[in-house]
């Protein structure tokens, strides 16, 4: 086959994900280039970290990727650019028309990425096309400064969430969190003060709490090529999150699944916008309506998607057969996980946590049944890729979730759901 060069932006557990994809799919070692090297990257022998300081965001970013033009522009074989974090996808498409002199760049246009990027612009887009999401107020400064922030039009709990994440990163404060549930005013206004008061200044997003615990999300992750038809949806559903306050919301259990309501509405909303390369969902079911709601899109493969690859549908091989073969436009569209025969359980925590903190469920005695079967994989324990300090390393990482999940769960997560009996 015609030989090709991936290089993956980032040096976190997604791109352990994508460096792993590709070996296992062409025994390849890949690149990466990042502003750092994080702990999933490290001691691999399947993927070279290129540590560039500030790499994360211009002006570094564009400086470093114009030497990188340079040296690329004549290189013999295609060369695809893979992002694995939300601040990447929009550098790539900022920088799109200038990295195409000597990349392949399979992401939207900057346009687009405006719109999707932001949670505001993702709900107009959703309003337009038919998809639903939770009702939600958007929250702004000024409104903050002239008290008619205080007027919430949804019963408590609420859910409240920084509109951009870049700037909250930036944000410190006591009982800071990625994201809230907040269960009444006095909470709400107090959190909202220090907001404001420490430094943030973009919008806040108010919504309606879906009730349920973490087995009524959804994560979706799709392939779309580069003549906007979608070619691979993969449904998978998470049975337990990160409690931690700055990771709230990460995936850490998720069973595969299959929907094909929700892959004809996934697949009609990419194909009118025009979308292009990876994109991941979250979503929750709402037991109230019977209705899936739609929180956001991230352009790129999600942190926890290796569960796509081990169940079958390689993360890497969409990139090469759709822009090194251009096989892909040929083929039909592949729905995920149809035959539960096949099914593996995704793991990024010990087994024994998913058993004590997961609530107790059909989906969970059926993710259990998988894990007794030895139907299990994770994303960095990785047989051909394994050294005494990287096995060190990564059962160090998998063991602080004990104390994490000790620490956070029940402030965090268990006090606003129901138990299920």
């Amino acid at each position: 086959m015609q030989q090709f060069t991936p290089i993956l932006l980032g040096s976190d557990i997604n791109v352990y994900g994508m460096a792993r994809s590709f070996h296992e799919a062409y025994g390849i070692k890949v690149q990466a280039w990042g502003a750092s090297t994080l702990a999933p990257t490290r001691y691999s022998k399947i993927v070279d970290i290129e540590v560039h300081p500030g790499f994360t965001e211009d002006p570094e970013f564009i400086k470093v990727m114009r030497e990188k033009i340079k040296e690329y522009k004549k290189h013999p074989e295609p060369v695809i650019l893979i992002s694995c974090g939300d601040g990447y996808s929009e550098l790539l498409a900022k920088h799109k028309q200038e990295l195409e002199e000597a990349f392949i760049v399979p992401y939207i246009d900057y346009a687009l990425l405006e719109k999707l990027i932001s949670k505001e612009g993702f709900y107009e887009v959703c309003e337009e096309y038919g998809l639903l999401y939770p009702k939600t107020k958007i929250i702004t400064m000024s409104a903050y400064k002239d008290g008619s922030y205080a007027d919430v039009p949804f019963p408590f709990p609420v859910a409240l969430k920084p509109e951009d994440p870049v700037s909250w990163l930036d944000v410190q404060f006591e009982g800071r969190k990625k994201a809230f549930v907040i269960k009444d005013l006095d909470e709400f206004k107090d959190i909202v003060g220090k907001i404001y008061t420490n430094g943030y200044k973009e919008d806040l997003i108010l919504q309606d709490f879906i009730p349920g615990d973490d087995s009524n999300m959804r994560v979706l992750n799709a392939y779309v090529d580069k003549n906007h038809q979608v070619k691979m949806m993969c449904l998978g559903h998470p049975l337990l999150e990160d409690p931690d306050p700055i990771a709230i919301g990460n995936y850490m259990v998720i069973a595969p699944d299959y929907d094909e309501k929700l892959y004809q509405t996934v697949q009609a909303f990419l194909e009118k916008i025009n979308y292009t390369g990876m994109a991941n969902f979250d979503i929750k079911y709402d037991v109230r309506d019977g209705q899936y709601k739609f929180f956001e899109i991230n352009l790129r493969q999600g942190r926890s998607s290796f569960y796509v690859t081990l169940n079958g549908y390689n993360l890497a091989k969409w990139y090469v057969e759709d822009y090194v073969e251009d096989s892909l436009k040929d083929q039909p569209v592949v729905y995920g996980n149809q035959d539960p025969a096949k099914h593996k359980l995704w793991l990024g925590v010990p087994d024994k946590i998913f058993e004590q903190y997961a609530v107790d469920s059909l989906a969970k005695k059926e993710a259990l049944a998988l894990l007794r079967a030895g139907k299990v994989g994770t994303t960095v324990f990785y047989k051909p890729d394994m050294n005494v300090k990287r096995w060190l390393l990564m059962t160090h990482m998998y063991h602080n979730y004990y104390k994490d999940y000790q620490k956070y769960f029940k402030v965090n997560k268990e006090q606003y759901f129901e138990k299920k009996k």
